[in-house]
């Protein structure tokens, strides 16, 4: 099974599109959102084509093939118009490796929890992050429409027990084995 992994989309049709056209590009089985889907937020400026309503009709119709975490600019609200469910957190296990999915305002690289996973993956930040720490691969893909202190607009991989972190426009950063 193959994981595609981005964050914070923040209502931006464009980067919305260009995420479901690298997912279908990469063949993955599953696309893994890690919040912050429609709001742009009160500190952030508005990203390029803002226009949640145009995000969910391009995410409804692959409800069954998302996981969506429930970000902090995320409201039940934002329930109404998808057609998919927002969860707080999840865990999979893929090729016998745990794999935690949260938004990361609580659950982060400053807030892990020992032995609990093999893998964090969380967005919120707006920065790009692969790094091992205390036995745990912590990974960021960053947000895909607003990044924030030098990162890129991309999106991770995750498959065969390898992590690949890509560009926008699929060009690989880096990767690493779990």
């Amino acid at each position: 099974m193959k994981l595609f992994i981005a964050s914070d989309i923040h209502g931006s049709k464009y980067y919305a599109q260009k995420l479901v056209e690298r997912f279908e590009k990469e063949k993955a089985d599953k696309l893994i959102l890690l919040g912050d889907i429609y709001y742009h937020g009160p500190r952030n400026p508005l990203p390029k084509d803002y226009a949640p309503m145009e995000v969910a009709n391009l995410l409804n119709p692959m409800a069954d093939k998302l996981i969506v975490i429930q970000g902090n600019c995320d409201s039940e609200v934002d329930q109404m118009i998808s057609k998919f469910h927002f969860v707080k957190e999840s865990m999979i296990l893929l090729d016998g490796k745990k794999i935690m999915l949260t938004h990361g305002h609580i659950l982060n690289k400053d807030n892990l929890e020992k032995g609990a996973y093999d893998v964090l993956a969380y967005g919120h930040f707006h920065i790009n992050m692969m790094e091992k720490k205390d036995g745990v691969l912590i990974i960021n893909p960053g947000s895909v429409s607003l990044p924030k202190e030098n990162s890129i607009s991309g999106y991770i991989t995750i498959e065969n027990n390898i992590v690949k972190q890509f560009d926008i426009e699929g060009n690989i950063i880096q990767q690493e084995q779990i």
